[in-house]
């Protein structure tokens, strides 16, 4: 009996199209790269070119347990996005919203220590070494508004 085709998916919290290939349909997951993507599909035993639409229930909580807990099915340390971290000291990986409340976790942390890295995201400059002499402008006041005067002096 063929599996039915569902057009969109719901995998850990995310909205997926079920026209994607399953491979490419998990990186639209934030936290989650190619590699990382192709990875968990080779331990869950989901061949990677299936349409995401045609997989099953089974197929779709094996990927999520996999997701939700990546040391435990062997994945190397690698591929996480939260190696030795600070304060678990342990490599953990972090998806969607616990992954973007983390990086503004650790940005506040920088800028209240008043790193070097604090200091240019404080002041909204290059953080990683860039040129700033001619890129990056724009967001700032382009050029000096000239003051308007009221009447012209004229000689009567």
């Amino acid at each position: 009996m063929p599996q039915e085709y569902r057009h969109i998916l719901r995998i850990m919290g995310t909205d997926v199209q079920g026209t994607l290939k399953t491979v490419y349909a998990l990186t639209k997951i934030r936290g989650i790269s190619l590699s990382l993507s192709n990875a968990i599909l080779k331990k869950s035993g989901v061949n990677p070119d299936v349409r995401v639409g045609f997989l099953t229930e089974t197929e779709i909580d094996k990927i999520e347990e996999i997701i939700k807990e990546p040391t435990k099915y062997g994945l190397p340390n690698w591929l996480f996005n939260r190696r030795k971290d600070a304060v678990t000291g342990k490599d953990i990986h972090l998806m969607s919203a616990d992954l973007v409340l983390r990086t503004k976790m650790d940005i506040d942390k920088a800028k209240e220590i008043k790193s070097w890295r604090g200091y240019r995201h404080a002041y909204g400059l290059k953080v990683r070494g860039q040129r700033t002499k001619t890129t990056g402008r724009a967001g700032k006041a382009l050029g000096i508004k000239k003051k308007t005067f009221g009447r012209k002096s004229g000689g009567s």
